[in-house]
């Protein structure tokens, strides 16, 4: 059984092989496109097809797992930083509050006709921020590739109070939603 994840995420990777299965990773190119005006599960779920099917069309025996992560907070959908600049707006904006963080999943084999789309969402709480601490976060460069400009695994317990949901999620990857859409396509898993 042939699988692909259409992403290059370290952290998706990380996370897909800790279920214990064989895969290639072909990154998409497919153009994500928020869009503040529609349900952010939707927009995810829409993005993470949309990058499985740009895979699969050029593998269509295989089962391509494409995923797609946005950070909402008051309705607005928040891209990857466009620039230290910009990240530090982002995390201004977070400070103190919470953000909603919805991964969409799509698992898609064209040969068998298979197109499953799932998504999750996590509450994500900030504690409040200093102009330091954000401008000390953003020279590591760490929230440049990130949507809504942070990463879960690094501010856990510092930045970040404490979040209600799947950690997964987060990250990139809800593996307990990948795990129901592996058996509803027999693969096997850990």
């Amino acid at each position: 059984m042939h699988i692909i994840l259409a992403s290059q995420s370290p952290r998706r990777k990380e996370l897909l092989a800790g279920m214990g299965v064989e895969f290639r990773t072909i990154p998409s190119n497919y153009e994500e496109k928020l869009d503040d005006t529609r349900d952010p599960a939707v927009v995810a779920e829409e993005l993470a097809l949309g990058k499985a099917m740009d895979v699969a069309t050029k593998f269509p025996d295989a089962y391509v797992i494409g995923s797609d992560t946005i950070v909402t907070i008051d309705g607005r959908q928040l891209e990857k930083p466009i620039d230290e600049a910009d990240a530090r707006q982002m995390l201004r904006g977070l400070s103190g509050r919470v953000n909603y963080v919805t991964t969409g999943l799509a698992i898609v084999n064209i040969a068998q006709n298979i197109r499953l789309l799932e998504h999750d969402t996590t509450a994500v709480f900030f504690n409040e921020l200093t102009d330091d601490e954000i401008a000390a976060y953003v020279a590591t460069g760490d929230p440049m590739d990130k949507a809504g400009g942070y990463a879960l695994q690094k501010l856990r317990g510092t930045m970040i109070s404490h979040i209600e949901g799947e950690e997964d999620t987060v990250v990139g990857l809800p593996t307990h939603k990948l795990r129901q859409m592996f058996d509803q396509c027999k693969i096997e898993h850990s």
